[in-house]
């Protein structure tokens, strides 16, 4: 199974001044569940490239041992820190989308075409 996963870089909370992006536990559980299943994952974001961690999401009290194994997986990292950019993903590769979520989402996921597109292909295709 091919599965997306689209993140955010949204490094800041809209014009908050506050530091936001995904939320690591948003991704970690979900990611190892699905890898350790089996499934070959790929990591999207709108602008391809690094995708930045909500620092709130790294304080000592937000982790957990999927984040933990996340942040010492090199493999792990790297797929975070090199994603494709979503405007060049073809929903017809993956059988499945999911989203990440954390406070940057809700500002680098508003009037983007990209993703509309995407979610569109996938919902038609069920």
């Amino acid at each position: 199974m091919n599965i997306l996963m689209v993140l955010t870089a949204q490094a800041n909370l809209g014009n908050t001044g506050r530091k936001s992006s995904f939320w690591l536990e948003d991704l970690a559980t979900p990611y190892w569940i699905m890898r350790d299943a089996g499934a070959t994952l790929t990591l999207a974001s709108p602008a391809g490239g690094p995708a930045t961690i909500d620092p709130a999401s790294e304080a000592p009290e937000a982790q957990t041992d999927s984040t933990l194994r996340f942040k010492a997986d090199t493999e792990a990292m790297t797929f975070a820190a090199n994603t494709l950019r979503l405007a060049d993903v073809e929903a017809a590769h993956f059988d499945a989308a999911f989203y990440v979520g954390g406070d940057g989402p809700l500002w680098s996921r508003v009037d983007k075409p990209a993703q509309a597109r995407l979610i569109g292909q996938m919902a038609t295709a069920d």
